[in-house]
């Protein structure tokens, strides 16, 4: 692979790793005990009284029923970059885990992080 490419990818993942840790930071907090991953932090609202305090409970049910899902999505792409960063220190990044072909310089552009050909993603 091209080195000023490389360097490019390089650039680029770390750029999203920080921005994904800090976006994470907002809802989630770091799982002590297993490395790499994020607890979705239970949203804590004013706790009303009376109808008003079973109102904010219910949004507090569903404010955490929406982060799920986005912390997940957030948490799987940090992992694939930081599977990516730590390919790129061994001199094996942009190979396709699957079929140990290179994959196209487009597809990486695409997605620095994929780690699977065109034809084996499919």
């Amino acid at each position: 692979m091209d080195k000023k490419l490389l360097q490019e990818l390089k650039s680029r993942l770390e750029k999203e790793k920080k921005n994904l840790q800090e976006q994470l930071e907002t809802m989630a907090e770091k799982d002590k005990k297993l490395p790499g991953d994020w607890d979705t932090k239970y949203p804590r609202l004013n706790g009303g009284v009376g109808s008003s305090g079973l109102e904010e409970e219910a949004d507090e049910v569903e404010e955490y029923a929406t982060r799920l899902p986005i912390e997940y999505a957030l948490e799987t792409k940090l992992r694939d970059i930081n599977l990516a960063l730590k390919k790129i220190k061994k001199g094996k990044y942009g190979i396709c885990e699957n079929c140990q072909k290179p994959i196209s310089p487009e597809r990486l552009n695409i997605s620095p992080e994929t780690r699977f050909c065109q034809k084996c993603k499919k």
